[in-house]
């Protein structure tokens, strides 16, 4: 199988070839969270998303070396300036819990400084492995064995420093008169190739969102900060030019290069990363590390909308993993609502569409388990060994997810659960066919999720007990007793349907 994947940075869909492609090993960096509040499903799409890429790769023969930021400092309210504007996120963060501390509305379960950034960072660090891991991304079980696949800012203070300096005694930045270090982008020519912006269109400044002040010091408006000095700063470093913090775009090139090398194979991010966040991570690495190139290849993801618009909690549309779960979602349905639209298109997420990839996801499970109850059994016919070469070839094309659960689905509906299979000739077995299908959950990880990761556990046997005792009843004409055991199988969060081929049953999300 041969990947074809789009690269932001050409505009063009290409053949994907790793540069260690004789030994099959990927280098893949990740923009990961800033731990400053829980995870939002639009941050998750975008993680998810990797992580399918990753499968992936690791499904058609790579092994995947993929480290994924946890942002603990430097990273600022106001994403689209260059500079990094407004406050900390951090010190934002520890600024609102220990508001909630003083009027006793510390969320339930907290305990921490709230005026200790680094705390209320390894809080939020924490929950966010935790949700990540019950959605199934293959890097939490990597930082488990090297937390170094998960690196912190702050761990990383003397190689940002290090780059500084690097760039400083190549020219290519310069210290200002307020003693602020800036990377001075006309020394890089090719700045503004992945967002296609020009210098003429960075001319202004951004818009004029910088400050007068700020712009009169510059060598060019859209020059970027590398690093601060600032004594006031709640959380901050020695360094050559002062007590102060870095860039927020310098903190992934610096990590990147350590743990992955000058040069890496694929860059992921959310499309709100390509400025200036990743145009200016190109900017700072090619020139210092004196490469052509930081990433060959970009991989973006595209916005979320929630009900066909922009996820607000003032809307009441704002969601966590940990919301979802409470209205009675598993995370494995939540992973496959979040996935199953191309990455390169906008999602829309609506609790209708979750409450679609829950019964999904119930059917796909439920012929897993069938099919290991009787896997001796042979068989004549192999839908889901036939269909594993066209899904892999589906996720081949650009991560044509759509097109590969399609593959999938259509396999699975040879199969009626209901009853015992008959035996066949042998042109394989059902342990065959359960081995297939484990190859196709190896790309979008949902139904192992589904048997161990769940947080809302389901007694299988005894939905499957009442389905029965409703079914005598309803053939006895035993009406109010068929009606209560709806209600209780209802009560349960179970959702049953009665059809020409018998009685379904799937989790309801509230």
């Amino acid at each position: 199988m041969q990947l074809n994947l789009y690269n932001s940075l050409t505009r063009q869909t290409e053949r994907f070839i790793a540069i260690d492609e004789d030994k099959k090993v990927v280098t893949f960096y990740t923009c990961g969270p800033t731990v400053y509040d829980f995870a939002h499903i639009g941050n998750f799409r975008a993680f998810l998303n990797a992580d399918v890429l990753r499968r992936t790769l690791e499904a058609i023969g790579y092994k995947v070396n993929q480290v994924m930021n946890i942002t603990d400092v430097g990273h600022m309210t106001d994403d689209a300036v260059a500079d990094g504007g407004g406050e900390d996120k951090m010190e934002v963060a520890a600024n609102r819990l220990a508001e909630a501390k003083k009027s006793g509305a510390l969320p339930e379960g907290v305990e921490l400084d709230p005026t200790d950034p680094l705390a209320v960072a390894q809080y939020y660090a924490q929950a966010f492995i935790e949700d990540a891991k019950a959605l199934g991304m293959e890097i939490v079980d990597d930082a488990q064995a090297n937390p170094d696949v998960m690196p912190r800012p702050t761990q990383y203070i003397s190689q940002m420093i290090a780059m500084v300096e690097t760039l400083v005694q190549k020219e290519h930045a310069y210290v200002a008169n307020d003693g602020v270090v800036y990377f001075d982008v006309q020394s890089f020519p090719e700045y503004g190739k992945l967002s296609g912006n020009t210098m003429e269109q960075l001319r202004s400044g951004e818009g004029g969102r910088v400050d007068m002040e700020t712009q009169a010091v510059k060598k060019n408006p859209a020059d970027f900060m590398l690093w601060k000095p600032d004594h006031n700063h709640l959380m901050r470093w020695a360094s050559p030019w002062g007590e102060g913090y870095p860039g927020w775009h310098l903190e992934c090139s610096a990590m990147a290069t350590s743990l992955l090398g000058d040069v890496i194979d694929i860059h992921s991010g959310g499309e709100d990363n390509i400025f200036p966040h990743h145009e200016c991570e190109i900017a700072q690495s090619c020139c210092a590390t004196d490469e052509n190139s930081f990433a060959n290849y970009w991989f973006h993801t595209r916005f979320l909308l929630v009900d066909g618009g922009k996820m607000s909690k003032s809307k009441g549309n704002f969601y966590t993993l940990r919301d979802l779960v409470n209205k009675g979602a598993t995370p494995a349905a939540i992973r496959l609502e979040l996935i199953r639209t191309h990455y390169r298109s906008n999602a829309n997420f609506t609790l209708q569409g979750l409450k679609d990839s829950q019964r999904q996801v119930d059917r796909w499970k439920r012929l897993a388990d069938w099919l290991c109850e009787h896997g001796c059994v042979k068989v004549n016919k192999t839908p889901l060994q036939d269909a594993k070469e066209k899904f892999l070839a589906a996720m081949c094309d650009d991560l044509n997810v759509a097109g590969a659960i399609g593959c999938l689905s259509e396999a699975v509906s040879e199969y009626t659960v209901d009853m015992p299979p008959e035996n066949g000739e042998g042109l394989g077995t059902l342990a065959d066919e359960h081995k297939a299908l484990q190859v196709m959950d190896s790309v979008l990880g949902v139904i192992n999720l589904e048997s161990c990761a769940s947080t809302k556990n389901v007694d299988v046997d005894k939905i499957e007990s009442l389905i029965d005792a409703r079914l005598e009843a309803r053939a006895s004409k035993e009406w109010n007793r068929a009606d209560e055991i709806r209600d209780e199988l209802c009560a349960m969060g179970i959702e049953i349907k009665d059809g020409a081929d018998g009685t379904t049953w799937s989790r309801v999300v509230q």
